[in-house]
Protein backbone atom coordinates (compact mmCIF):
# COMPACT_ATOMS: atom_id res chain seq x y z
CA UNK A 1 0.00 0.00 0.00
CA UNK A 2 2.95 2.50 1.03
CA UNK A 3 4.41 1.68 -2.55
CA UNK A 4 1.36 1.97 -4.15
CA UNK A 5 1.00 5.74 -2.44
CA UNK A 6 4.58 6.20 -2.88
CA UNK A 7 3.82 5.43 -6.73
CA UNK A 8 1.42 7.71 -6.98
CA UNK A 9 2.59 10.81 -5.79
CA UNK A 10 5.72 10.23 -8.04
CA UNK A 11 3.70 10.27 -11.18
CA UNK A 12 1.56 13.11 -10.29
CA UNK A 13 4.61 15.09 -9.31
CA UNK A 14 6.04 13.83 -13.18
CA UNK A 15 2.39 14.98 -14.38
CA UNK A 16 2.21 18.56 -12.71
CA UNK A 17 5.90 19.25 -13.76
CA UNK A 18 4.87 19.02 -17.32
CA UNK A 19 2.03 20.40 -17.31
CA UNK A 20 3.79 23.75 -15.68
CA UNK A 21 6.22 23.78 -18.51
CA UNK A 22 3.45 23.75 -20.99
CA UNK A 23 1.96 26.67 -19.24
CA UNK A 24 5.07 28.53 -19.46
CA UNK A 25 6.19 28.09 -23.18
CA UNK A 26 2.33 29.19 -23.82
CA UNK A 27 2.88 31.76 -21.67
CA UNK A 28 6.50 32.88 -23.62
CA UNK A 29 4.83 32.40 -26.51
CA UNK A 30 1.80 34.70 -25.99
CA UNK A 31 4.16 36.94 -25.00
CA UNK A 32 5.82 36.93 -28.19
CA UNK A 33 2.91 36.93 -30.54
CA UNK A 34 1.85 40.31 -28.57
CA UNK A 35 5.27 41.99 -28.56
CA UNK A 36 5.12 41.42 -32.43
CA UNK A 37 1.85 42.70 -33.05
CA UNK A 38 2.66 45.90 -30.73
CA UNK A 39 5.48 46.26 -33.50
CA UNK A 40 2.73 47.34 -35.80
CA UNK A 41 1.07 49.76 -33.46
CA UNK A 42 -0.20 53.41 -35.73
CA UNK A 43 0.19 51.56 -38.36
CA UNK A 44 -2.69 52.47 -41.00
CA UNK A 45 -5.46 50.54 -42.17
CA UNK A 46 -5.57 48.91 -45.01
CA UNK A 47 -8.26 46.13 -46.62
CA UNK A 48 -6.25 42.63 -46.84
CA UNK A 49 -3.47 44.33 -45.49
CA UNK A 50 -0.39 42.73 -43.84
CA UNK A 51 2.25 45.21 -43.65
CA UNK A 52 3.68 48.12 -42.39
CA UNK A 53 2.55 49.84 -44.94
CA UNK A 54 -0.98 48.61 -43.87
CA UNK A 55 -3.14 45.93 -42.20
CA UNK A 56 -6.35 44.69 -41.42
CA UNK A 57 -7.53 43.13 -38.08
CA UNK A 58 -7.11 39.61 -39.24
CA UNK A 59 -3.66 40.53 -41.09
CA UNK A 60 -2.35 41.67 -37.79
CA UNK A 61 -2.85 38.48 -36.00
CA UNK A 62 -2.05 36.19 -39.03
CA UNK A 63 1.21 38.12 -39.35
CA UNK A 64 1.64 38.39 -35.10
CA UNK A 65 0.93 34.85 -35.14
CA UNK A 66 3.01 33.56 -38.91
CA UNK A 67 6.34 35.37 -37.69
CA UNK A 68 5.97 33.26 -34.36
CA UNK A 69 5.91 30.42 -36.17
CA UNK A 70 2.17 29.52 -35.99
CA UNK A 71 -0.10 28.53 -39.02
CA UNK A 72 -3.23 30.20 -39.04
CA UNK A 73 -6.50 31.69 -41.24
CA UNK A 74 -6.11 34.83 -42.74
CA UNK A 75 -9.23 35.62 -42.42
CA UNK A 76 -11.66 36.56 -38.92
CA UNK A 77 -14.52 34.78 -39.72
CA UNK A 78 -12.17 31.64 -40.20
CA UNK A 79 -9.93 32.42 -38.01
CA UNK A 80 -13.25 31.80 -34.56
CA UNK A 81 -13.21 28.35 -36.01
CA UNK A 82 -9.95 27.25 -34.40
CA UNK A 83 -8.77 27.24 -31.04
CA UNK A 84 -10.78 26.22 -27.67
CA UNK A 85 -13.75 28.83 -26.41
CA UNK A 86 -12.91 30.96 -22.99
CA UNK A 87 -15.24 32.88 -20.55
CA UNK A 88 -14.36 36.37 -20.46
CA UNK A 89 -13.20 35.88 -16.90
CA UNK A 90 -10.88 33.47 -18.03
CA UNK A 91 -9.28 35.39 -20.87
CA UNK A 92 -5.19 35.63 -20.70
CA UNK A 93 -2.76 37.02 -23.06
CA UNK A 94 -2.55 35.59 -26.18
CA UNK A 95 -6.28 34.50 -26.70
CA UNK A 96 -8.07 36.18 -29.35
CA UNK A 97 -11.49 38.58 -29.12
CA UNK A 98 -14.23 37.99 -32.00
CA UNK A 99 -16.68 40.82 -33.08
CA UNK A 100 -19.91 41.56 -35.05
CA UNK A 101 -19.29 45.15 -36.36
CA UNK A 102 -21.46 44.81 -39.43
CA UNK A 103 -24.77 46.31 -39.76
CA UNK A 104 -25.97 42.54 -40.00
CA UNK A 105 -24.39 41.35 -37.12
CA UNK A 106 -24.52 37.92 -38.75
CA UNK A 107 -21.12 36.96 -38.57
CA UNK A 108 -18.31 37.34 -37.24
CA UNK A 109 -15.85 40.45 -39.21
CA UNK A 110 -13.37 41.65 -36.57
CA UNK A 111 -10.33 40.26 -34.34
CA UNK A 112 -8.27 41.39 -31.53
CA UNK A 113 -5.03 40.08 -29.79
CA UNK A 114 -4.70 40.30 -25.99
CA UNK A 115 -2.15 42.17 -25.17
CA UNK A 116 -2.59 42.62 -21.01
CA UNK A 117 -5.24 41.66 -18.52
CA UNK A 118 -5.40 43.55 -15.19
CA UNK A 119 -8.06 42.92 -12.81
CA UNK A 120 -10.52 41.45 -15.29
CA UNK A 121 -9.32 44.82 -17.50
CA UNK A 122 -8.78 42.95 -21.09
CA UNK A 123 -6.87 44.74 -23.21
CA UNK A 124 -6.37 43.99 -26.88
CA UNK A 125 -4.71 45.35 -30.16
CA UNK A 126 -6.79 45.29 -33.59
CA UNK A 127 -6.90 47.53 -36.92
CA UNK A 128 -9.55 49.70 -37.16
CA UNK A 129 -10.64 51.50 -40.49
CA UNK A 130 -10.46 55.25 -38.69
CA UNK A 131 -7.07 54.82 -36.38
CA UNK A 132 -5.38 51.76 -37.92
CA UNK A 133 -3.32 49.43 -35.29
CA UNK A 134 -4.22 50.57 -31.64
CA UNK A 135 -5.08 49.13 -28.42
CA UNK A 136 -8.28 49.31 -27.31
CA UNK A 137 -10.18 48.27 -23.92
CA UNK A 138 -13.26 45.56 -23.71
CA UNK A 139 -14.73 48.11 -21.40
CA UNK A 140 -15.28 50.46 -24.15
CA UNK A 141 -18.93 50.35 -24.96
CA UNK A 142 -18.87 49.81 -28.86
CA UNK A 143 -16.41 46.79 -28.36
CA UNK A 144 -18.24 45.41 -25.50
CA UNK A 145 -21.35 45.37 -27.54
CA UNK A 146 -20.02 43.73 -30.20
CA UNK A 147 -18.33 40.98 -28.94
CA UNK A 148 -19.10 37.67 -29.54
CA UNK A 149 -16.70 35.04 -27.85
CA UNK A 150 -13.03 34.27 -26.91
CA UNK A 151 -11.10 31.68 -28.05
CA UNK A 152 -7.33 30.35 -26.64
CA UNK A 153 -5.26 29.10 -29.51
CA UNK A 154 -2.04 28.03 -27.55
Amino acid sequence: MALRMLFFLFAFGLLSCGASKEKSVSREAAKAIATTAQSFLGTPYRYGGATRKGMDCSGLVHTALKRNGISFPRVSYHMAQEGKRVRVAKVQKGDLLYFNTGKSRRRINHVGLVVEVRRNRIKFIHATTSQGVLVSSLRETYWNRAFVKAMRIL
